[in-house]
């Protein structure tokens, strides 16, 4: 995982102005993968102090314990304006073992409009020495004056083959590894989700287009772990439009369910059913539930394979 982190321009880019004395005071790092996003903002504050790997002042950060590097809020809670007072009192203190000292704000883009507006000026004018380093998975939750005070450092989706070879590192060998980077979408903690499910949502992937009874499918797929089927399913349906369009040389699923698949949908049907899937995706992020999005979707990509039929 470190070294799928440190391989980004965002983290060099921490590691190289610190190297030079240069660093913002007021670092934004847009990270879209929220179950690793403090691991990041941590490896990054290890580069903010030129922490060598297995020094005192990496593994005090690393137990967010270094006196100089503080971190808001606690795992698993949020920022609240009490916190913000707190923050900005400390910050009026001096660093103890150098002369810097570090504010790391997790989840950013949980941090309500109210408490943004009440750090604003500490962020736009910190203390001598102070520097703030927030993480947020998306930009529009960041309130544009926040924004505009920042310097702002973006981490795209990783590729599929970065996020393979940090699955091999972190998990061995252990099978479907390429196929659950390729479906992750650049999401290291969604290839993780695919791969420990032991390739159980391919399956339900692969049963949601060929069993006849959608309504019993599509209720598993409500009680199966939140993220996963549709990520398979968009990998399933891509494989399947490259074996129908005669380009099977470039599936990821050499898999004869796949094939089979294919021989039966379109690759139009199957290019159709990919837009099908990323708007039922996005509902499902708006609170949709996923068995009955599920359902929609096994419809619309019927009516889709009718409206084939009949043209052949």
């Amino acid at each position: 995982m470190r070294e799928l982190f440190r391989s980004t321009t965002a983290y060099r880019a921490i590691a190289r102005d610190a190297r030079k004395g240069k660093q913002a005071h007021f670092t934004l790092v847009l990270f879209p993968d929220g179950r690793y996003l403090r691991d990041f903002l941590t490896l990054c504050a290890e580069a903010f102090f030129g922490a060598a790997d297995g020094s005192r002042t990496q593994r005090l950060i690393a137990a967010e314990s270094y006196a100089d590097c503080l971190f808001y809020p606690a795992k698993g809670a949020k920022l609240t304006a009490d916190g913000a007072a707190d923050l900005i009192g400390e910050s009026a203190l001096s660093p103890v073992e150098g002369d810097r000292k570090l504010f790391v704000l997790d989840a950013f883009q949980t941090v309500t409009p109210l408490v943004q507006n009440k750090l604003l000026k500490i962020l736009e004018e910190p203390p001598e020495g102070v520097y703030f380093l927030a993480g947020a998975t998306a930009e529009h939750a960041v309130l544009p004056t926040v924004l505009s005070r920042a310097d702002k450092l973006a981490v795209p989706p990783f590729s599929e083959e970065a996020i393979a070879a940090a699955l091999g590192r972190m998990h061995g060998q252990m099978p479907g590894i390429r196929g659950a980077a390729a479906a992750s979408g650049g999401i290291l903690s969604a290839a993780e989700d695919l791969l420990e499910g032991g390739g159980e949502a391919f399956r339900l992937a692969v049963r949601f287009l060929t069993e006849p009874d959608p309504v019993r499918v599509c209720r598993e797929i409500g009680e199966a772990p939140k993220g996963t089927f549709l990520p398979a399913l968009r990998l399933v349906l891509r494989d399947a439009a490259m074996i129908a369009a005669g380009q099977g040389q470039y599936a990821v699923l050499q898999d004869a369910s796949v094939r089979e698949i294919a021989a039966r949908m379109p690759a139009g049907v199957a290019v159709a059913a990919l837009r099908f899937a990323a708007s039922a995706e996005r509902e499902i992020q708006f609170n949709a539930n996923p068995a009955q999005a599920a359902l929609m979707l096994s419809l619309r990509i019927a009516k889709e394979r009718e409206s084939w039929q009949k043209l052949s």
